[in-house]
């Protein structure tokens, strides 16, 4: 009798352990999915703070300004329920969050001509520029994606970047068919001019009193006059230097 009693306490010490094991396992796999669950809204916040802290190099609609700003809100609410112990902080944010959304809304910022976009004259403040607009295009597709942007908002939107990185093109092209130009490499720098007034050209369909792009192809002309020129000066003086190793070259006896 006392043996059952002890095999049975032993059997009920086992199931109390195991039964504590998986509770602490369920507990520590929950611990662990709200930490990464935080860490990726932290992340998104990050994210999206740096697209906004870099948004007064290009003309935005406040239309974006409150796509970015709803982000932002939304991992903010989920920070604030994944650490109730600690919420101040996202609580504090969210309400001078709401703050601008609600200057925003009161006066909404039409949405803005491309005509107003000037490129960065420092090679790394253009690099930021391109990174962002690459981090802003990926936002506005996952927000819509998730049903958070009218369709109709969304192509506007997506366009307005769409231009302003075929912008950052055109004048990456130019700069590069200027340095192959200064080697003499006029096949590659004719070749960059020829690509970069196509996609001019497509812009300026677009907007075609817009003085940047008149700029552009006028400056993009200019120098393929000038490689033109060029090629014909080199192709004149390998002619004349054909011309006379023949004239000098050994007669042949017959």
């Amino acid at each position: 009798m006392i043996f059952t009693l002890v095999l049975l306490l032993i059997g009920a010490l086992l199931l109390l352990v195991i039964g504590i094991n998986v509770i602490q396992q369920h507990k520590a796999k929950i611990d662990a999915e709200k930490r990464s669950e935080l860490a990726r809204q932290r992340a998104i916040i990050d994210e999206t703070d740096e697209v906004l802290s870099n948004i007064g190099l290009i003309p935005v609609s406040s239309h974006m300004l409150l796509i970015l700003y709803y982000r932002i809100q939304k991992a903010l609410e989920t920070a604030t329920q994944l650490t109730p112990k600690s919420h101040t902080e996202y609580e504090r944010r969210s309400l001078d969050l709401n703050q601008h959304i609600q200057t925003l809304k009161s006066a909404p910022q039409p949405f803005p001509p491309i005509e107003e976009f000037q490129l960065p004259e420092q090679d790394k403040q253009v690099l930021v520029l391109v990174q962002m607009l690459k981090k802003m295009k990926a936002i506005l597709k996952s927000e819509h994606h998730k049903g958070k942007v009218d369709p109709q908002l969304f192509t506007l939107e997506e366009n307005h970047i769409d231009n302003l990185q075929l912008r950052i093109n055109v004048d990456a092209m130019l700069s590069r068919a200027k340095a192959a130009y200064y080697i003499k490499q006029f096949g590659s720098a004719k070749q960059m001019i020829t690509k970069a007034l196509s996609t001019l050209h497509t812009i300026k369909a677009q907007t075609p009193n817009d003085p940047f792009i008149i700029q552009k192809v006028d400056e993009a002309k200019a120098m393929l006059k000038d490689i033109m020129g060029e090629q014909t000066s080199q192709t004149k003086t390998t002619q004349e230097e054909a011309d006379i190793d023949v004239l000098f070259q050994p007669k042949k006896k017959w």
